[in-house]
């Protein structure tokens, strides 16, 4: 359970650090109908939640060197 727990605050943190820093990416991080699960209590577990994780990083990092140039 802890090792859940560190991935969810890594995620709480990561998304903290786009929304102070990125404003104008966090805004794309929006949940889309199609991302938000049809059951009543989908299973989130440590390997979901390090995918997402996973791909957040994957987000920022892509954005930061996309956009570097352009400043």
């Amino acid at each position: 359970m802890s090792d859940l727990k560190t991935l969810l605050t890594e995620i709480t943190a990561l998304t903290n650090t786009i929304e102070t820093d990125h404003p104008e990416l966090y805004t794309f991080l929006d949940e889309q109908p199609i991302t938000i699960p049809a059951f009543k209590h989908p299973n989130m577990n440590k390997k979901i939640m390090k995918e997402y994780l996973d791909d957040l990083k994957q987000v920022l990092n892509h954005y930061i060197k996309s956009h570097k140039d352009k400043k």
